[in-house]
């Protein structure tokens, strides 16, 4: 085994490293007080090449693996989450079209998102469901070799700059996972209507949107995936995905350790550093170790990916256990902190309210912990004998 990275990955961390501290930090805490999206920032990451991480070399895209993804994420997600995930995010919605669109769709969009400043979105959430997936309700009404979209999508990352965005739909509700298809919307499609930005805790700078559908007609070239095989197609994006969502949550946290050793071995009580304390040395080593282990996670679960393995598992692992540790470090660094932590003034506020959505999206915590039980009690093999098996 080996835990060393590349030299490319080390000379690409470096630039991702860069990037963040020089163009994201500076404007963080501007982009969560208001609001606005950053899109001088992603911009400027289409331009470093540090947008559009997924798409393969010969669409013009930079193909990195999903592991040189991951490590991107985490240094830029270090400076602010909520950029980062602005970032990312073109990542999430090319991925459907990378997994299962044809030569010609691929050629067409990534193509041009590549060579373009162009911003794709990822659709399959509503008002009335999540990480339910096979429960949507957004309509999709075959007419001969077209498509005609009825409906609302909901919590759509960039959705309103999107140029485009991969949409699931059913054909039939009753049907659940096996009546979703897939489709690529153009946003200026006759019947696209993008919300305005909804107002969240953390990562202000994300934006997110509903969509609305009406009779937006999808031509033929734009079905990405039959009814039954949408469903499949969002499970696939999801499993490279979420261990993105693990690096997002290592950076945040990462973040939120660095601030509180700093703070600590600066801060004096009782005549020295708060850092002398051991109650203080206890909180920044369970920190340290549990981003060590999260980060670890992380990389394996990308790494499967990267080998063509299964890794919904460890995806659903990482994620998990990633989410969990972004809250408690950042829970722990206000505490650190004191009163100064929940001044707005601190960065460990932001870290804190950014760390929360870890937790929720793409999967909330309790899903994940869904797909590992059901592994672990049906599929897991034990090396113990039986308890009820007779020993000679």
């Amino acid at each position: 085994m080996d835990f060393l990275l590349s030299e490319d990955q080390k000379s690409l961390r470096n630039k991702a490293r860069e990037f963040a501290i020089n163009e994201v930090l500076p404007v963080a805490r501007k982009y969560d007080e208001s609001e606005e999206f950053p899109l001088p920032v992603i911009k400027k990451a289409w331009e470093e090449g540090l947008l559009n991480l997924g798409i393969p070399t010969e669409y013009g895209g930079p193909g990195y693996g999903l592991l040189s993804s991951c490590i991107v994420v985490e240094e830029i997600s270090s400076a602010c989450p909520g950029i980062a995930t602005s970032i990312f995010d073109n990542n999430l919605g090319a991925e459907p079209i990378v997994i299962g669109g044809n030569e010609e769709q691929k050629q067409r969009i990534l193509t041009e998102l590549v060579n373009e400043f162009k911003l794709i979105a990822f659709a399959t959430s509503e008002p009335t469901m999540g990480s339910d997936v096979a429960g949507m309700k957004c309509f999709a009404d075959k007419d001969g070799d077209e498509y005609i979209l009825n409906g609302n999508k909901f919590w759509i990352t960039n959705g309103g700059y999107a140029d485009y965005i991969t949409v699931f739909a059913t054909v039939d509700p009753e049907k659940k996972h096996k009546g979703i298809a897939a489709f690529i919307v153009d946003t200026q499609t006759e019947g696209v209507k993008l919300g305005k930005h909804i107002p969240k805790l953390g990562q202000r700078s994300s934006n997110t949107v509903s969509i609305g559908l009406k009779d937006v007609r999808i031509p033929k070239e734009n079905v990405l995936a039959k009814p039954g095989r949408g469903f499949v197609l969002a499970m696939q994006t999801f499993a490279h995905t979420r261990p993105a969502i693990g690096a997002f949550a290592v950076g945040c946290a990462r973040s939120a350790m660095e601030y509180s050793i700093d703070y600590a071995q600066k801060r004096e009580t009782f005549g020295r550093p708060i850092g002398n304390y051991q109650v203080i040395q206890e909180k920044i080593a369970n920190m340290y170790k549990d981003i060590e282990a999260a980060r670890l996670l992380t990389y394996k679960a990308a790494w499967e990916a990267d080998q063509g393995m299964d890794n919904n598992l460890s995806s659903s692992v990482a994620k998990a256990f990633a989410s969990d540790v972004a809250m408690n470090v950042t829970t722990e660094a206000v505490q650190i902190f004191g009163g100064y932590g929940y001044l707005r003034t601190y960065p460990v506020e932001k870290l804190f309210r950014d760390a929360k959505l870890y937790q929720i999206y793409e999967g909330t915590s309790e899903i994940q912990r869904i797909v590992i039980s059901r592994f672990a009690m049906k599929r897991y093999e034990h090396a113990m004998p039986s308890l009820g098996k007779k020993r000679d």
